[in-house]
C-alpha cells in the first residue's frame, strides 16, 4: 500500500527524504461503504490517498440537500485545500462510497510542505487548481446533456459505480432531470 503512495508522490516531485517522513506519519486505512473520513464543519486532521474505492466530498444545506462537490477514485489524493489555506473547518463532507482503502497522512504534514514551498506542494495545488479550472468549464459551458455525455465518455468505470441521484448531483440536475436525459440518449442511440 505505502509503495503505491512513495509512487504517487515521486511522480509528484518529493524528494526521497519527503517520501521517508511520509511514510513514517503514514496510517493504512481499510474502510466500508458509507464511512464518514470528515464531517462538514469539522477541522481536517488528515488529507488521503485513495488506494482502491470511491470517495465523495458534498456540500449538505440545513435542509438535508446534498450538492456534490467531487468524487475520487482509485489513485487519487484528497486535500482540503481551502480548510489548510485558512485553517477553517471543512465547509464539505467526505466519506466513501464504497469499501476503501486509503492512506491517512498527518494535515500537519503537508502545512510543513506548504511553509516549505516543496515542489510536492505545488504540484499538488496546481493540479487541483487545474481540476477545479476544468470542473467550472464543464459546468459552465455545456448543457445537462453534454454534461452528462462527457461524464459517461471521460469517466465509464465510474458510472457502474455510482447511483444515478450522485451523478445527478455532480452534474448539477435533479434525478429526475437525469433519467430523461438518459432516456433521449438511448432512443438517439436505437435511432442511430
Amino acid at each position: 500500500m505505502k509503495s503505491e503512495l512513495a509512487t504517487f508522490l515521486h511522480q509528484h516531485g518529493a524528494t526521497e527524504p519527503l517520501i521517508e517522513q511520509a511514510l513514517a506519519a503514514a496510517e493504512q486505512l481499510e474502510l466500508p461503504t458509507r464511512h464518514i473520513l470528515l464531517n462538514q464543519g469539522e477541522q481536517p486532521e488528515y488529507c488521503y490517498f485513495l488506494l482502491e474505492g470511491i470517495c465523495h466530498a458534498c456540500y449538505l444545506t440545513p435542509e438535508g440537500k446534498q450538492f456534490s462537490k467531487e468524487f475520487y477514485w482509485d489513485q487519487d489524493v484528497l486535500i482540503g485545500f481551502e480548510s489548510l489555506l485558512t485553517n477553517t473547518p471543512s465547509p464539505f463532507l467526505l466519506e466513501t462510497l464504497s469499501a476503501s482503502k486509503l492512506v491517512a497522512l498527518p494535515i500537519e504534514l503537508v502545512e510543513q510542505w506548504r511553509c516549505h514551498r516543496e515542489t510536492l506542494y505545488l504540484n499538488l495545488l496546481e493540479r487541483q487548481l487545474q481540476f477545479k479550472e476544468h470542473k467550472e468549464r464543464f459546468m459552465l459551458t455545456h448543457s445537462p446533456e453534454e454534461r452528462f455525455a462527457l461524464f459517461t465518455n471521460s469517466f465509464p468505470e465510474l458510472i457502474e459505480r455510482l447511483a444515478d441521484y450522485q451523478i445527478a448531483s455532480y452534474l448539477g440536475v435533479t434525478s429526475t432531470s437525469l433519467s430523461r436525459i438518459k432516456k433521449r440518449q438511448t432512443l438517439d442511440e436505437n435511432n442511430e
